[in-house]
């Protein structure tokens, strides 16, 4: 796996925000003067999923699983400090301190822009983006802070067991506590569509094609002719939800920056908390960096899936989580710089 300490941001990741801002003023245009379009997509649902949403998040996810090597969990134990840190951060502040300081914006300091029912939903995207923690791009985070590359493979693969087990109580208890309903069913089922079943294929996968062509072609040819798929099924999901939310937008475009405000203090927080929690632990800037970086990013792609399933593709929940996508890549590029010019910090 240490092939993967190879990878750069590329082209689309590198620029995210500019093609998420191009999505949703194309997505915006549709839903406004071609509404045809957005209606049509709207009959192909089941159980309030939109049908041609939900295969595009599997184009989204499914590459993300297959750079997952669960063999790595064998060694959780040779850097046990910076595991702490990040399970603790991950699962037991995150999701709360997400819970607290979205509150504390949408229904205290936004109180006279936003109304009541639009806090909720903003608050119910806001957790679910707080639930679910980074795992394939924490790679390119970590490699663009000089992360070390085997322990990221450890963190990414204990995270993504985690959520099996950890994300549906989160999210149910957090949502039950901000007033909302919670469809049990549906969120099970969310997890099992968008976690088990991609993360289950993405290891069948990567079984397969090691064991038939070696782990170099896996790495260096077969994982590469991926690189650009999800982008691109994360691109088109966005024009197909900005198309359903364009009147949204063109009434409230201050709601944009609203959601925004809360979820780039919430990530700079945690990445400072698990970060300076290193450096207290006395970890090597290799360990601390990476911890800090997986802490503060978010699995998006599992938050807007989870919101589409929850509340439709419609609703201001998925809007709220596709904001994170609009911040993610800046302010991450923000941290990773920070997390250079302090690497004399530690030892």
């Amino acid at each position: 796996m240490s092939k993967e300490s190879k990878l750069e941001i590329g082209f689309f990741e590198k620029y995210l925000t500019i093609w998420v801002v191009l999505c949703m003023v194309i997505g915006v245009l549709i839903g406004t003067y071609l509404p045809a379009i957005p209606n049509f997509l709207g009959k192909f649902e089941y159980a309030n999923v939109s049908i041609p949403i939900a295969i595009l998040i599997w184009v989204m996810i499914y590459p993300m699983m297959l750079k997952v090597d669960f063999k790595s969990v064998r060694n959780v134990g040779k850097n046990p400090k910076g595991l702490y840190i990040t399970w603790v951060t991950n699962w037991l502040i995150k999701p709360f301190t997400m819970y607290f300081i979205a509150s504390f914006f949408f229904y205290v300091v936004f109180k006279g822009f936003i109304s009541p029912e639009l806090a909720k939903d903003y608050l119910a995207g806001a957790v679910l983006l707080g639930a679910a923690p980074c795992t394939a791009m924490v790679f390119v985070w970590s490699h663009l802070c000089k992360g070390n590359p085997a322990y990221t493979v450890v963190q990414v693969a204990t995270n993504d067991l985690i959520i099996l087990f950890a994300f549906t109580p989160i999210v149910g208890f957090l949502l039950g506590v901000s007033g909302v309903s919670i469809p049990w069913a549906t969120l099970f089922l969310s997890v099992i569509l968008f976690v088990v079943i991609p993360l289950g294929a993405g290891i069948i996968t990567r079984i397969t094609i090691i064991k038939n062509k070696g782990e170099e072609y896996f790495n260096q040819s077969f994982i590469p002719k991926f690189n650009q798929i999800t982008m691109i099924g994360l691109l088109l999901t966005l024009v197909i939800i900005f198309s359903f939310q364009g009147n949204v937008i063109i009434v409230n475009p201050l709601h944009i920056l609203f959601i925004a405000v809360p979820l780039i203090i919430q990530t700079f927080f945690i990445f400072f908390l698990a970060y300076l929690a290193g450096k207290f632990l006395r970890l090597p800037h290799d360990i601390a960096a990476p911890a800090g970086m997986i802490g503060a990013s978010n699995f998006f792609e599992l938050a807007v899936a989870v919101a589409i399933s929850l509340f439709g593709a419609k609703s201001p929940v998925a809007l709220a989580t596709i904001v994170g996508v609009l911040v993610e890549v800046p302010v991450m590029l923000t941290l990773v710089k920070i997390a250079n010019r302090t690497k004399t910090w530690f030892s």
